[in-house]
């Protein structure tokens, strides 16, 4: 029916730009919708992004925490002993473990503090695999030496990377005790805190005095080639019953969870998303509802011509399908230029993506088509004889 009724005169079309400031108006109420769901969208995908950046440089098949560790930021530790109870398995190659705390890095400039998420490992064997961060290991093994986040804000932590390239290492004051900065890696910024530092178990243990060496945050294990993940995890979950073990994925899995389902950053982004979806369809409705009221009586002489009804609910939906694309192409271009302008002032990974270009299309159609069904009704009441 649809594909006849496009073949035709095109009403729908004629209607809309018949009231060029209703279209105005209808358009830049769906390209509001449109830019509200792409910016709470985008935000939440650079949230997911950016919290499970340290875990893709994690090195380890199977990793060990504990029952009530939620995310980086919220950490719980539990004995290395039973990291090294798993280290007794045949099938297990090497070991190792993290410390994982939030200090604050003094800006020298400001002399404010800023939340920083320190990554502790072992010098002399890294549990994480970035490239800069095994090119400074020999640094890290002298006590009070970090790597820095050359992906943190500038404005947060003053000039580091200029001041690293002109004397070699950079004094600081971290938790109130004298650091130095010897080079630099990129993880990048995320909702957690304003950027992340790296360094050793024994600096580590020095920053955070209240820290027992014996209490680790995550443990990894790597396994022997052929070894069946699965079927190992089993085996020692069940010997292990203080910790976790899961598996690079479901570690991954687990972090995204906790900031989708527990942390209400993610819960208001989505709801903001919602909340967009929510205001197009009003607007749309109110537009259309306007469209059908005004023009009740030409519709009425279309019936009494002999259309039907579907043709009439065809042409509603054409406008409906009309002003969900023209809608959303200036929402979709100013969208791509909020996304830079954030980009650059948080140093979040929020882009556009194609994905998310069609998840918002596909939204936008079903939010102008939903509106266009709810104003059928009044479609409906058009009746010739109440006219004649």
């Amino acid at each position: 029916m649809l594909r006849n009724l496009f073949r035709k005169t095109p009403l729908a079309w004629f209607q809309l730009k018949r009231e060029k400031t209703r279209l105005a108006v209808a358009l830049a109420g769906i390209a509001f919708a449109d830019i509200l769901m792409f910016f709470q969208l985008g935000l939440l995908d650079a949230l997911f992004e950016s919290v499970v950046k340290p875990y893709t440089s994690l090195q380890g098949d199977l990793f060990l925490i504990n029952p009530l560790f939620e995310s980086l930021n919220v950490v719980r530790s539990f004995p290395r002993q039973q990291l090294y109870q798993a280290a007794g398995a045949k099938e297990v190659e090497s070991i190792n473990y993290l410390y994982i705390g939030q200090g604050e890095w003094r800006n020298a400039q400001t002399r404010k503090n800023q939340p920083t998420m320190v990554f502790a490992i072992n010098p002399h064997n890294s549990a994480i695999t970035l490239p800069d961060v095994q090119a400074h290991q020999n640094e890290l093994k002298l006590l009070n030496r970090m790597l820095y986040d050359r992906a943190g804000a500038e404005q947060f932590f003053g000039n580091v990377v200029e001041e690293l390239q002109q004397s070699g290492s950079v004094p600081i004051q971290f938790n109130n005790f004298q650091v130095e900065v010897v080079g630099t890696f990129v993880m990048g910024a995320s909702f957690a805190a304003n950027g992340n530092v790296i360094t050793s178990h024994s600096t580590f243990l020095r920053l955070f005095p209240a820290r027992q060496p014996d209490e680790i945050d995550i443990g990894a294990i790597q396994l022997k080639p052929g070894t069946d993940v699965e079927q190992f995890k089993a085996a020692m979950q069940s010997e292990l019953k203080g910790v976790l073990i899961l598996t690079h994925e479901e570690f991954i899995a687990h972090e995204k969870k906790y900031w989708e389902t527990t942390s209400p950053i993610g819960i208001l982004f989505g709801f903001g998303a919602i909340i967009g979806f929510i205001v197009g369809t009003i607007i749309v409705y109110q537009i259309l509802y306007s469209d059908v009221s005004d023009h009740l009586p030409e519709y009425a002489t279309l019936k009494a011509m002999g259309y039907s009804d579907g043709y009439l609910i065809g042409v509603l939906i054409q406008e409906a399908l009309i002003m969900a694309v023209l809608g959303f192409i200036p929402g979709f271009i100013i969208s791509v230029g909020l996304y830079s302008v954030a980009a650059a002032a948080t140093f979040l990974p929020i882009g556009m993506t194609l994905s998310r270009a069609m998840l918002v299309l596909t939204l936008t159609i079903v939010m102008c088509a939903a509106s266009g069904g709810i104003a059928m009704r009044k479609l409906q009441s058009a009746d010739p004889a109440d006219i004649f």
